[in-house]
């Protein structure tokens, strides 16, 4: 299966700047959708693929920073790349300390927004497949009895089936029954595997009673 058309989100208030932004960035083969204001683009519906927001700094009404921190504050990941009409280094340290992939002047460089374009499209698309994942793996634990969650997160802290039995009071048969299906559930072929898996899902016996 192919991956999904990355798309570029781009909010300029110039038009004659945003409209040849947008020709740009459509002459290199991107999908681009254009708004002359942050509130614009956060009342749009954002489909659900790679992408990235090409922001002007000095916007009317609600400012490029300030989106940035509309973002944030929902958990919203999108990388965003700066532009700014004029230079200001304590700005563009804000914005890059706030995840901002790039700060670029204006008139922009064609090349140095496209690199940048390039970057955060990867970023983004790595950072979605890692959320993938992450929600998968979740749904198979949620899959887990309370007792296989206890035993899979002393398996995975290293203890064999017998202990963990005389933990439990039970016998070693019944563990191993138990550790077979966490394997299966959590669709792990390897005690290597499993013990990646808790890492991801923060599992360690600690969290479990």
């Amino acid at each position: 299966m192919s991956s999904p058309e990355p798309l570029i989100f781009l909010v300029d208030d110039d038009d004659s700047f945003r409209e040849a932004l947008r020709r740009l960035l459509t002459s290199a083969g991107l999908r681009v959708e254009a708004f002359t204001t942050a509130q614009a683009f956060l009342d749009a519906k954002r489909p659900e693929v790679p992408s990235c927001l090409v922001l002007d700094v000095d916007l009317p009404g609600l400012g490029g920073l300030d989106l940035q921190r509309e973002l944030r504050a929902v958990d919203a990941t999108l990388p965003i790349i700066f532009l700014t009409g004029h230079g200001d280094i304590p700005m563009s340290v804000r914005a890059m300390k706030a995840g901002a992939v790039e700060f670029l002047t204006k008139p922009v460089r064609q090349e140095d927004l496209l690199g940048a374009i390039t970057q955060a499209i990867e970023r983004d698309r790595v950072e979605r497949e890692q959320r993938a994942e992450l929600a998968q793996l979740r749904g198979r634990y949620a899959l887990l009895t309370a007792r296989e969650r206890e035993v899979m997160a002393r398996i995975v802290v290293g203890l064999l089936n017998k202990q963990i039995a005389a933990e439990f009071g039970t016998l070693e048969s019944t563990v191993k029954e138990q550790r077979a299906r966490v394997m299966k559930k959590m669709q792990a072929d390897s005690f290597a595997q499993l013990v990646r898996i808790a890492a991801r899902l923060e599992i360690s016996r600690k969290t479990q009673p």
